[in-house]
């Protein structure tokens, strides 16, 4: 009885990693709808995969390879990205920029 609850275990979290995955193949890497909604979603402590999940994309990695702590970038179509730090695959913290309200004026006057 033990162990098919372990493998079942198991088993829900492969196929919720590989769904989470696929939705993110599907999407630029690095995009999100709304880098303001990510902020206001995230918070400390959720796993790398939970962040994905809810991005539905794979974030652009800006440390080294191997290198702790983590971190990654989204950014959405308005040039509003959050940056996320990862340690041990946990959130630690997160900063959110917006382009200079001047630029967002000249390209609106462009249009």
């Amino acid at each position: 009885m033990a162990t098919g609850a372990v493998v079942m275990w198991i088993l829900l979290h492969f196929t919720r990693m590989v769904t989470v995955l696929s939705r993110a193949a599907n999407r630029p890497v690095g995009h999100v709808d709304s880098a303001v909604m990510l902020n206001v979603k995230l918070k400390k402590g959720v796993n790398l995969m939970h962040v994905i999940a809810m991005t539905k994309s794979l974030g652009v990695r800006l440390s080294e390879e191997n290198a702790q702590p983590e971190i990654f970038k989204w950014t959405d179509p308005g040039d509003s990205f959050v940056v996320c730090t990862f340690k041990a695959g946990k959130l630690q913290g997160w900063e959110m920029t917006r382009p200079l309200q001047e630029e967002a004026e000249e390209s609106v006057a462009s249009l």
